[in-house]
């Protein structure tokens, strides 16, 4: 997630649940947290500053056979049938459109 008021409030909601979080402000370097930390589930924007935007690092990690178990959750302003499509194709397990309830993350 780009935007630091949204990455603290889903921090807090995790945290609260003794999830361990680590933030990337963009996809390069989500996609070296995920190479460094191989985490269980990322949260990834779909539209994210720089070079890779979250649809990109969720195909990346999907096409790597060792990060390819990383369940991914893409976050997005975009709800329509063929985003949530894109999403689909990218690898992705959910996908949830903003504005979404932080709790709907540990459901």
């Amino acid at each position: 997630e780009d935007q630091a008021d949204i990455r603290k409030l889903i921090h807090m909601t995790l945290e609260f649940e003794a999830y361990e979080i680590h933030e990337a402000a963009d996809g390069v370097t989500g996609l070296r947290l995920a190479r460094a930390l191989r985490p269980d589930l990322m949260l990834l924007d779909v539209m994210m500053p720089g070079e890779l935007d979250g649809l990109q690092v969720c195909q990346r990690i999907k096409a790597d056979a060792e990060l390819a178990g990383i369940k991914i959750v893409l976050l997005t302003a975009r709800g329509q049938a063929r985003d949530r499509e894109a999403g689909s194709k990218a690898g992705a397990e959910e996908y949830l459109v903003k504005p979404f309830s932080p709790l709907q993350l540990i459901d």
